[in-house]
């Protein structure tokens, strides 16, 4: 147990620590980010023509109401919570890669029924827009890490911790 925590503990340091880089932000975060607000008005678009995406913004075509996805807004940080809880448990690689990509993709499903519902909520009344952003919606995707995470545990095979750790040799008495 030690070890896993301690490992979580530093695979979750590395990763917000290359999050923060510059190069990263550059070159990956806000991409990935823009590429989230395309996303939100595809899927807007399939029932409301009156959303547009401008970078990291999306906003409603005559422009009275926009939202901006921001840094903990775009589900990078669930995602590293939920990758280094992976890295640190003993399991082998395949189940690991495996569950970082069913967790990548959970979370940022998630994530965009959370975009889509602030954008709507939002023009709708600002008090309730607040408080599901502040406080239901940055719940409930660091649960949504979590559940993945309990998940992907239920459905390793019993003895894969064993495989990659292997037992201690119990000491023979002297003979």
């Amino acid at each position: 147990m030690l070890r896993f925590v301690l490992l979580f503990l530093f695979f979750l340091a590395a990763l917000f620590v290359l999050e923060l880089l510059q190069p990263v932000e550059q070159y990956v975060i806000l991409p990935f980010t823009a590429a989230i607000a395309k996303v939100c008005v595809g899927i807007v678009g399939l029932f409301d023509p009156n959303a547009v995406a401008y970078g990291k913004i999306l906003q409603t075509a005559s422009g009275d109401f926009a939202i901006s996805i921001e840094r903990g807004c775009n589900g990078v940080e669930a995602v590293i919570i939920l990758v280094s809880a992976m890295l640190a448990f003993p399991a082998p690689w395949k189940y690991k890669l495996a569950g970082i990509g069913v967790g990548f993709v959970a979370i940022q499903t998630l994530n965009l029924v959370r975009i889509i519902s602030l954008f709507y909520l939002g023009q709708w009344s600002r008090l309730w827009f607040e408080w599901f952003h502040l406080y239901l919606w940055q719940a409930l995707i660091v649960l949504d890490a979590l559940v993945v995470f309990l998940v992907w545990l239920r459905y390793l095979p019993r003895d894969a911790a064993r495989a990659v750790i292997p037992e201690r040799p119990q000491p023979t008495a002297a003979q």
